[in-house]
């Protein structure tokens, strides 16, 4: 058993949500005396569960439902016959003691958003909505950076019933257009340039060439950093400082239960864009449940999270906000004009719940930084890592240079349900290498090939509905599509694609992708094995491997490295490395060959991508196997592409 990082006092355990939620049920002759308990009460008992989720949180709605849950995966219905609105249940946690949101730019920028002050933003958008027809099931779409009003519009389009969606100005023209073409929005919101890295990107031109390629666009409402400029659209133009004021009360249009809220898109690395359709009350549920149960956000704290609206910790951070807690945002690169500029982040504005990606604390690791003696972090209750697995090596790293006292959440889940099937729990110790526990009213199990459960580790699967699981996907009539994706190794489970153990701890290890995970003479092995024993070596700056299968039954398991400023790849260099694996892992964890390559293929979201590098030297059309518009580094697969070229001849 690993060791133990970290453990919650009597006080802690004594005011967490959870516990909170414990003897409520309590109340409701529901005795349960530790989480594992709630936790198989909470599976078992799928319908009563959610049922007592909604009435705990006091869901206003209008209607009345018979059952809770009708039909079987992937064709489930949750709650039919009433009507809520998720704005609702945000404005609800209005008051003057704390602000709604902070934000601060890459330039210093800082800015508070009062309560007050986001209800009347909100208020004249939804009146300019409203007046420009915009309706219930109607697509409003934004192009927005990290910023209040990306909040503000995303709230007033909800209020009114009308579907969101977003991408981040980083995007290239065809990569927002392979998403928002698909859905036929009748308003975009956009900026007109955007700030990275101490660099101003203008977005004049993508705007322009979006406007002319959606056809359904009305109406464009432009955010000008610097003033109104010369842009020219077809459809009518307003600019965001131009919307009349209104000190109208919102009013909420309560929608279906199961009517969409917003479209999140998969990546898109391997052809078009997935439109991902979650629900409005399936996603009010279950935020409520992960952001007080798992996370422990209460009301008046506050929460960051480093996003883009590109990804869908963005949609998650809104959910903050439900719990009456201030989100902070910030807009910009994570490590401009320091490596330490997000760290300062908790000190300036006293945050209790700091939200980062497992990439980016290797990332700190690696560059030998040491928050805990540069800032006080004294309002830091916890810190959550999502987005890729977190080694061991990043576990301890947050305990020996972050914060001794700190409850570290690593959490997996996905644009899929927008949450975590797996995550924190306040009520749990943490062990290193270790996510904590399994979610709440989610029925994870590890199954073989065959479909079989299995002890050791195997393939994720989730075998009873969610409510965030996607309702559809976009222009997908028949869920082929959806059941493809989610369905089509085992009918009736959900295989989510991430390959997973249990731990004596009771705690959850993912060791990455199962598409991209190696398997080499039929052993399987996970990539994340391999980066984090890679991630110990100090010239090694970052690194992916593939494992390509050859006729009669050989493989080549090549490993590319990114190596610091200065470094060369020699023997020795070869041997370290090889030695490492071997020692950290096993002797099949050693490549075959180590190459050096510039760069590493990226989403846009910070995810690695394995598989189309893996497909393009299994000698698939380049052009067919990735849309190089959703990777941030489009640029680096030209070596791959080469590199191909070079072994084929």
């Amino acid at each position: 058993m690993n060791k133990i990082l970290w453990q919650p006092n009597e006080d802690v355990k004594a005011n967490a949500n959870i516990n909170k939620f414990m003897q409520w049920l309590s109340a409701k002759e529901i005795h349960k005396s530790n989480y594992s308990e709630l936790h198989q009460w909470s599976i078992e008992n799928l319908e009563q569960f959610w049922k007592y989720v909604l009435e705990y949180f006091n869901i206003q709605y209008s209607g009345t439902y018979q059952k809770v849950i009708q039909g079987q995966m992937p064709d489930v219905k949750w709650f039919e016959g009433i009507e809520l609105n998720y704005a609702e249940h945000i404005f609800r946690n209005s008051n003057s003691a704390d602000p709604a949101i902070i934000f601060k730019s890459e330039n210093e920028q800082t800015r508070e958003v009062s309560w007050a002050e986001l209800e009347d933003k909100v208020s004249a958008l939804q009146q300019l909505l409203i007046a420009s027809g915009i309706a219930p099931g109607d697509r409003v779409v934004a192009y927005l950076s990290n910023i209040p009003e990306a909040t503000i519009s995303f709230l007033a389009v909800n209020s009114i019933g009308a579907i969101w969606s977003s991408c981040s100005p980083d995007f290239g023209t065809q990569a927002v257009l392979d998403r928002f073409v698909q859905i036929e929005p009748k308003i975009l919101i956009a900026v007109d340039e955007y700030e990275y890295g101490g660099k101003k990107f203008d977005r004049q031109e993508t705007i322009q060439e979006l406007v002319k390629s959606i056809p359904t666009l009305q109406k464009v409402i432009l955010i000008s950093s610097s003033g109104k400029k010369s842009i020219s659209v077809n459809p009518e133009l307003i600019y965001w400082n131009d919307i009349p004021s209104h000190k109208k009360k919102i009013k909420f249009t309560r929608v279906p239960f199961n009517h969409p809220i917003w479209i999140l898109f998969s990546s898109g690395t391997t052809g078009m864009p997935k439109a991902i359709t979650q629900s409005t009350g399936g996603i009010l549920l279950e935020q409520l449940k992960y952001g007080a149960f798992h996370q422990n956000v209460k009301k008046g704290e506050r929460c960051f999270w480093y996003t883009t609206t590109g990804w869908m910790m963005w949609n998650y951070l809104q959910g903050c906000l439900l719990s009456g807690a201030t989100t902070v945002l910030y807009d910009g690169h994570p490590a401009y004009p320091s490596r330490e500029s997000l760290w300062s982040l908790i000190d300036q504005f006293n945050i209790a719940h700091f939200g980062i990606s497992g990439s980016y604390i290797v990332s700190m690791m690696k560059s030998d930084i040491n928050p805990k003696q540069q800032f006080k972090l004294s309002s830091l209750q916890s810190i959550g890592s999502t987005g890729s697995p977190l080694p061991v090596e990043g576990f301890r790293w947050i305990y020996e240079k972050v914060k001794q006292n700190v409850w570290l959440t690593s959490m997996s889940g996905g644009t899929d349900i927008c949450s975590a099937f797996v995550g924190g729990n306040p009520m749990m110790p943490v062990y290193e290498g270790d996510i904590q526990c399994v979610a709440l009213g989610c029925q994870v199990q590890i199954w073989d090939e065959s479909g079989n459960e299995t002890p050791d580790e195997g393939e994720m699967v989730i075998t009873t509905p969610m409510p965030s699981m996607p309702v559809f996907f976009w222009n997908d009539t028949d869920k082929k599509r959806y059941r493809e994706s989610y369905f089509e190794m085992f009918s009736g489970v959900w295989r989510h694609g991430d390959w997973i153990k249990k731990t004596e701890a009771g705690g959850i290890v993912i060791y990455g992708r199962s598409d991209a995970t190696l398997n080499r003479g039929g052993v399987r092995i996970g990539t994340a094995e391999i980066y984090k024993a890679l991630d110990k070596i100090p010239e090694i700056k970052d690194s992916l491997i593939v494992c390509l299968d050859k006729p009669g039954g050989e493989f080549y398991m090549p490993l590319f490295v990114m190596l610091k400023d200065g470094v060369e790849l020699n023997d020795a260099l070869k041997k370290t490395i090889k030695l490492q694996l071997k020692t950290e892992c096993s002797p099949r964890h050693v490549p075959d060959e180590i190459f050096v390559c510039p760069d590493i293929p990226y989403t846009i979201s910070g995810k690695k991508t394995e598989t189309p590098v893996k497909k393009i030297l299994m000698g698939k059309d380049p052009e067919k196997v990735v849309n190089k518009g959703s990777l941030r580094n489009p640029e680096s697969l030209e070596f791959f592409i080469e590199f191909f070229q070079s072994i084929k001849s």
